[in-house]
């Protein structure tokens, strides 16, 4: 975590669009995380959605199915993305909206290289699936997924470095959690449309529900460490994570009791009418 840049300057209307921009982005990709994210304070709402907006651009230039978007293509693109971030973060200015508003967030809250450059590691390994060995799959998750829990919980402290430290542990194990879930539940889709097998010596057509249940008690354990910091965490942020871990632990019990030769075919999901219920549970303050 670096030194953040002050106190909070008034925002210009460049700032302002860039960060609508950034609330735009996450509100045509991710219905449960923009319906979690409301129940963040101000201004951690905005600078959640910013980082995640970034975040999610850069997912989409290594999984988009459009065939035009050839591997060199993707590569380029995935490059140019992460050279204009770096300049942002230095200079605190970009003309992709989308960067732009992530600057902002990364220079207030003490977002650093140490933190984004993992995750464009990561996101550059998407490029070239190619079966992960233990080592690569662990570094593959902290770049896209314990990062990411962490560039949050930067938001959520506001930079403190002492807070920071002490929750971030618990941060890291909910980043690990909620991409190992996603592993298990698009198992088919990562296969049949992207080509990649995230999880090792895991046989789609054979998978067991042996199998299944070591992967998901690895996600439980992590679940569970992630649980007990989140009673920790600034009153302007504790809803919304509460949320997000119940909308993880309803998928893995979701998953615990699906057949794993099904989750081998199609996408696990939890019904909607389960997300509301969660939702409104974490928006009363019900953590757990």
């Amino acid at each position: 975590m670096r030194a953040r840049h002050g106190s909070c300057p008034t925002l210009t209307q460049y700032d302002r669009v860039a960060q609508a921009a950034s609330r735009q982005v996450i509100a045509g990709y991710s219905t449960s995380f923009g319906w979690a994210s409301r129940l963040l304070d101000e201004p951690v709402r905005t600078h959640v959605r910013s980082t995640y907006a970034l975040v999610r651009v850069a997912d989409e230039i290594v999984d988009d199915p459009d065939p035009r978007l050839t591997p060199p293509l993707r590569a380029e693109l995935l490059d140019g993305l992460e050279q204009e971030t770096d300049r942002a973060l230095r200079s605190g200015r970009s003309a992709n909206l989308v960067v732009h508003a992530f600057a902002l967030t990364a220079r207030r809250c003490g977002i650093g290289d140490e933190l984004v450059s993992p995750f464009f590691t990561s996101m550059r390994r998407d490029l070239s699936p190619r079966p992960h060995s233990a080592e690569s799959l662990s570094e593959y998750i902290y770049g896209s997924a314990e990062v990411v829990g962490l560039m949050c919980l930067c938001a959520f402290v506001d930079g403190d470095p002492h807070a920071y430290e002490r929750l971030g542990p618990g941060a890291r194990r909910l980043g690990a959690a909620f991409q190992k879930v996603n592993f298990l539940r698009d198992l088919a889709d990562d296969e049949e449309l992207l080509g990649r097998a995230y999880l090792r010596g895991i046989d789609r057509d054979s998978f067991t529900d042996a199998e299944r249940d070591v992967l998901l008690d690895d996600i439980d354990a992590d679940l569970e460490a992630a649980a007990a910091v989140i009673g920790d965490l600034p009153v302007s942020s504790r809803r919304a994570v509460s949320a997000a871990h119940g909308l993880y632990c309803a998928l893995a019990k979701r998953l615990r009791v699906t057949p794993a030769a099904e989750i081998g075919r199609r996408r696990i999901r939890v019904p909607d009418a389960q997300k509301a219920w969660i939702l409104a549970r974490a928006a009363a303050g019900r953590l757990g």
